[in-house]
């Protein structure tokens, strides 16, 4: 019998899914529940398992490619014998000569799929999960493959002891430094840089040329359809301007704990949304749906391109050391794009804060599903008459909050921005609390 691999949904949003590696190459046996495909989807990278086992027949779909939300992508075979109907089953589609030609490169290192693919047996370090699979990023996967190290052989860095991208560098050792050296036709393997977390830089996209044009990843994808979805909600915009002496001076007092600005200014719109539930709700099917929870999703650029907002849950409920902890994993994995759909889903408030770039204001685009967002420019000393008739310096920074006035009207957005400011100026302390 030979069943077909269908790309998954895995994500409410997600229509197409772009092929980032296979685990498996044609002929290897498949296990139920194993790992053999990696999937970029709309903001994350996700192993997709297998509801089948048997032998991975065909590849239909080559790595670098996308397919529709339910295309087949590959063909399992039950018994080796069927591989050959497999194989005669995609010529009958007309990509039989893609599927086997494409994918051979992506399977010519098969000592590494062979490395990759241990996981059955017992692993000799700490990053192995309960069933004896091996936990690994997926660009830890696709980087242990181009640089041929051994997963099993590997300790996780990561989270739990998940192997990152760094583990497998620092495994490869004289190779990655050998590797440019090495005469190639093709260019060195995109991906390799990109999990390198303490390197941000080398993430980027190969400069463009002039006169080029760069097809959008999957990510620019799904945040065009966001922003065209946001085009036909009714918003406007309220500005608020508030002092930050207080809050400024309590940063330099708990930054040493690892708190940033960002989420300082979470909190405090947590805090503040309590007594302004409506600035937390969202318009659904004529109707405002109150969330029963108050999550603060915190845009961030991805170095690749894109945008992607990950969720600090319950913010309000929370204490700020505990938060400044969960961001700095979210933002870490974000950028490795191994965060799961509900860690960037989930927001009801989103904050988008340029000021470390230096830019004093600016106008958000509500993102779909959300009634309002917060656009936070810079803190920049301004001078400023004093409460005693004197003139002074204050450092001043410039909020903008979008709304959709289907659900918020003008007066709650600035009673909203009032308290905010009230909290940040006279009482920022209370936010360790």
């Amino acid at each position: 019998m030979i069943n077909e691999v269908f790309m998954p949904a895995l994500s409410s949003t997600m229509t197409e899914g772009k092929i980032v590696s296979w685990v498996k190459s044609p002929g290897d046996r498949v296990e139920r529940g194993e790992t053999i495909v990696v999937v970029e989807s709309d903001k994350a990278d996700m192993d997709v398992e297998s509801f089948y086992e048997g032998y991975l027949g065909v590849i239909l779909v080559p790595a670098g490619e996308t397919a529709p939300v339910g295309e087949a992508i590959a063909l399992i075979a039950e018994t080796e014998a069927e591989i050959e109907a497999a194989q005669k089953q995609a010529e009958s589609k007309g990509v039989a000569a893609s599927a086997t030609t494409d994918s051979a490169p992506a399977a010519t290192p098969a000592p590494v799929a062979a490395a990759v693919n241990t996981s059955a047996a017992p692993a000799p370090n700490n990053s192995a999960a309960g069933n004896g699979r091996i936990v690994a990023s997926p660009r830890a996967r696709k980087l242990a493959k181009e640089l041929k190290v051994d997963l099993s052989s590997l300790r996780g860095s990561g989270p739990h002891g998940r192997i990152v991208a760094e583990d497998v560098e620092a495994a490869a050792g004289k190779a990655v430094a050998k590797a440019p050296v090495a005469p190639t036709t093709a260019p060195p393997p995109a991906p390799t840089p990109t999990a390198a977390r303490t390197t941000p830089a080398v993430a980027a996209p190969a400069p463009a040329v002039p006169g080029q044009k760069v097809p959008l990843t999957t990510l620019q994808n799904a945040v065009v359809r966001n922003m065209v979805a946001s085009l036909e909600v009714p918003t406007y915009h309220v500005g608020y301007t508030i002092t930050t002496d207080n809050l400024d001076n309590l940063y330099k007092q708990i930054k040493s704990k690892g708190v940033t600005m960002t989420v300082l200014l979470a909190k405090a719109v947590a805090v503040t949304l309590q007594q302004h539930p409506l600035l937390n709700a969202c318009y659904v099917d004529q109707s405002i749906s109150y969330p029963s929870s108050i999550n603060i999703a915190l845009a961030v650029a991805m170095e690749d391109g894109g945008l992607i907002t990950p969720v600090l849950q319950n913010a309000d409920k929370t204490d700020i050391y505990s938060l400044s902890r969960t961001w700095k994993d979210l933002v870490e994995r974000a950028r490795a794009k191994q965060l799961q759909p509900e860690e960037y889903s989930s927001g009801t408030f989103t904050l988008s804060n340029l000021g470390m770039f230096g830019v004093d204001r600016f106008d958000a685009i509500l993102p779909p599903g959300t009634g309002s967002i917060l656009a936070v420019g810079a803190s920049l000393p301004t001078v400023v008459a004093t409460e005693d008739g004197m003139m002074g310096i204050r450092r001043r920074m410039q909020v903008n909050i979008t709304c959709d006035h289907r659900v918020i009207y003008g007066a709650h957005a600035a009673a909203f921005l009032k308290d905010l400011a009230r909290l940040i100026e006279t009482d920022p302390q209370s936010l360790t609390l």
